[in-house]
């Protein structure tokens, strides 16, 4: 990249502040609760924002523009039918049980509504997942490092490691909570500039939509978001439109938002009920809004720059794959200074993604595999030491995860994939045992194992050619038969087999928690129509509608 000295300064100082919120958030913490869950004492705007910016990790930005770059506006998709109605049903259905049983995590949830196999069993494949998604944001972190400083990817994927341990291990999880929140202030002051910027040099939206049509590799396909044909690389409409809804929009959706604890922990952390169930809604507003300024610079990337052209119309690339999009648009289209702020940006994105991952993976390890398994009935000091040293094995994990990430061309097909496996099955298992009180523990481990195996499967069909499908609809299809057959085998094992009693699953079913615990404060600071999860809920599904009409 053209840097200059003023893009260093800038970049240091924020490295600087990082590691400055990390040494302050280390007062606060006296317990493994105030490490691990930041005392559960935050407010909701903290953890709304919070809950968002963890998510805009290397998937995000690298992989969407990737996406935006390589299949055009049906990207669009993972946003607003792929996450804002299950980040709803998170904060309306959902946190109520999670808050509302005192649980710590997701795997202690389920220890609690089916047995300590079906904990264990997630807590297991989730430090695996954890450890594997870190590597991705850490991969893209060393990239921005390997361009910025011209660093061997050796070196810049270590150095990347080790800022992110730095503060997370020092204040935990409010330092990696307080961080997000800047980190998102700084992700816009990237993208709005990059959108506006690029947009400009194409000649508007106009201009852009002209050039994708004229390109090669592109085409008016790319520029509606329905039937989505060039995103699933399904021929057929109704079947396209068929996986982006089961596929995309429910099983992987709700299979992540919904059961993925490094978004989970975040509303966990809120102070009360009431903001508990506000988080992932705060969280949908922006949500809603970020592909306008993702997916629009991957497209704008798509025809402006040189090599991402080339690689779309099948020519020589000189290497570069469309992880490279935004990177490369950034060289293009800013100048000096500016560069230096965007690449600030680009770098919490990575540390956030990165260290919401490290943070959920401490907590899960130390309370679910340690405490309640392998090490129990010890102090509370000893188990915050451990949450520290697990820290420490995470980013070291992390690093060797990076480089298996780094030999995906699309990191997002990678990340797919991933969800297919470790969320998909664990939506299924989870919503059933949520609105069934007939399923039974040993139907929840046995659920979750044969949909993990089913994805895989599929995934393997994919890459041997066996199934003709793109990795994108792979992994739709995948999530899918992990879905399905979580199901069946639970409802089946179910049949056999002896459920707990009504009173043991008070609070955890659907059916046996009354109303009330399922409520929330509406007096003091929690009054108000725009501090309801409900009012909140309908409103941010109402702009999705309109975001789809406009666009």
């Amino acid at each position: 990249m053209g840097t200059t000295a003023i893009d260093y300064v800038l970049v240091a100082f924020y490295f600087v502040l990082v590691l400055g919120i990390g040494v302050v958030a280390r007062r606060s913490v006296s317990s493994s609760l105030d490490f691990l869950l930041s005392g559960r004492s935050l407010p909701a705007w903290v953890t709304g924002l919070a809950f968002v910016s963890a998510n805009l990790g290397a998937l995000e930005l690298v992989g969407m523009s990737a996406n935006g770059a390589q299949y055009g506006l049906p990207v669009v998709h993972y946003y607003w039918i792929g996450a804002v109605p299950a980040m709803v049903f998170l904060g309306i259905v959902m946190m109520p049980f999670y808050y509302g049983s005192k649980a710590r995590s997701v795997p202690e949830f389920l220890r609690k509504r089916f047995n300590a196999t079906t904990q264990r069993v997630n807590a297991v494949t989730f430090a695996v997942a954890s450890v594997l998604i870190a590597g991705v944001n850490l991969f893209t972190l060393g990239l921005v490092l390997e361009a910025l400083l011209g660093w061997s990817l050796y070196v810049a994927i270590p150095v990347a490691a080790v800022v992110v341990l730095a503060y997370t291990v020092l204040g935990g999880l409010s330092a990696a909570i307080y961080n997000e929140v800047l980190q998102f202030f700084v992700i816009l002051a990237l993208l709005v500039p990059l959108t506006v910027a690029g947009l400009a040099r194409v000649g508007g939206w106009d201009g852009l939509k002209e050039k994708v049509t004229a390109a090669a590799g592109g085409g008016a396909d790319q520029l509606s978001s329905w039937p989505g044909t060039s995103l699933t690389q399904i021929a057929n409409p109704t079947l396209s439109v068929i996986g982006i809804v089961f596929g995309l929009g429910f099983v992987l959706s709700f299979g992540y938002w919904t059961t993925n604890f490094a978004e989970v922990q975040r509303a966990l952390s809120a102070r009360n009920m009431s903001a508990a169930r506000r988080t992932p809604i705060i969280a949908a507003f922006p949500k809603a809004l970020i592909p306008l300024v993702v997916v629009v610079p991957g497209m704008v990337a798509g025809v402006l720059v040189p090599q991402i052209a080339a690689l779309k119309a099948g020519g020589n690339s000189g290497g570069v794959t469309y992880n490279n999009a935004l990177t490369l648009l950034m060289d293009e289209v800013l100048p000096n200074g500016l560069l230096g702020v965007a690449l600030a940006g680009l770098l919490a994105s990575f540390m956030a993604g990165m260290a919401a991952n490290v943070s959920s993976l401490n907590t899960v390890f130390t309370y679910d595999l340690w405490q309640d398994w392998i090490r129990p009935g010890r102090s509370d000091r000893y188990y915050l030491q451990v949450g520290r040293l697990v820290t420490v094995v995470g980013c070291v994990l992390a690093i060797g995860a990076a480089f298996l990430a780094g030999s995906y061309s699309n990191i997002t097909d990678y990340i797919q994939a991933l969800f297919s496996f470790f969320n998909a099955p664990l939506f299924a298992i989870f919503i059933l045992g949520l609105f069934w009180k007939r399923m039974t523990g040993t139907a929840g481990w046995t659920g979750l194992i044969a949909g993990t195996v089913a994805a895989i499967v599929v995934d393997v069909l994919v890459r041997t050619h066996v199934l003709s499908l793109s990795s994108q609809a792979g992994s739709f299809v995948g999530a899918a038969a992990a879905f399905v057959v979580g199901v069946a085998v639970s409802v089946g094992v179910s049949m056999v087999t002896q459920p707990k009693p009504d009173a043991e699953l008070v609070g955890l079913t659907w059916s046996l928690t009354p109303r009330e615990s399922r409520d929330h404060a509406n007096t003091g600071e929690d009054a108000g129509w725009y501090r309801s999860p409900v009012t909140l809920g309908v409103i941010v599904l109402v702009l999705i509608v309109v975001l789809y009409i406009v666009v």
